[in-house]
């Protein structure tokens, strides 16, 4: 997975700086807020139209993503309850900064893009659940072509270059794509002999 490469690619520094904000009594999970805050503060300059400094920012708060697991693993500090805070606030920060965007658009009357943002949100909603859901199951399924990681990278750089009219079509579509993708994966590793799981929440009649 691209993750696991940018993990790599990046341990020379993500390392040294978390072990430092360790020393400093940060916890993972203190860095993880900040990264969500960081991500607010993302979402308001993208709906007031700054979008080269919204790239900038979300660089930053996508660096506190990496820095709180980096600083769990190096400080011996994983908690089950830090992985699940992590992992939803991931998706609030996701969320908030498509609202940003959503709010720009909706003032700016470009419903096309608008649709695109809402696509592509729920695109990226059905990728971590479909990960989640097949984990529930004990299946693992980190497959797919654009997952988080990804998506940031995707977005970044097309608010550099401000052309979020191509960008979020590559988003849209390839949010959907991968949750496509897991669905297929699961499907494919799933255990046909075992019975079907009963929904959660079966339809009322």
């Amino acid at each position: 997975m691209f993750t696991d490469f940018m993990r790599r690619a990046f341990k020379w520094f993500l390392d040294p700086v978390s072990r430092a904000l360790g020393n400093a009594g940060i916890s993972p999970n203190a860095l993880t807020i900040i990264g969500f805050a960081m991500s607010a503060g993302v979402a308001y300059l993208l709906a007031s139209g700054r979008f080269f400094w919204g790239a900038i920012v979300l660089l930053f708060a996508s660096a506190f993503d990496g820095l709180d697991g980096a600083l769990a693993r190096n400080a011996n500090r994983i908690t089950q309850f830090g992985a699940f805070l992590d992992s939803t606030l991931d998706r609030y920060s996701e969320a908030l900064v498509y609202l940003g965007l959503v709010f720009y658009f909706g003032r700016a009357g470009q419903i096309t893009l608008l649709i695109l943002c809402y696509v592509t949100i729920i695109g990226s909603i059905l990728v971590s659940y479909t990960r989640a859901r097949a984990e529930g199951l004990g299946i693992a399924c980190k497959e797919g072509l654009l997952t988080r990681v990804e998506r940031v990278a995707v977005l970044i750089l097309f608010l550099f270059i401000n052309r979020l009219d191509i960008g979020l079509w590559i988003l849209a579509i390839l949010a959907n794509v991968t949750a496509l993708q897991r669905i297929y994966v699961v499907w494919r590793k799933a255990d046909a002999k075992l019975p079907a799981v009963a929904p959660t929440n079966p339809p009322q009649t």
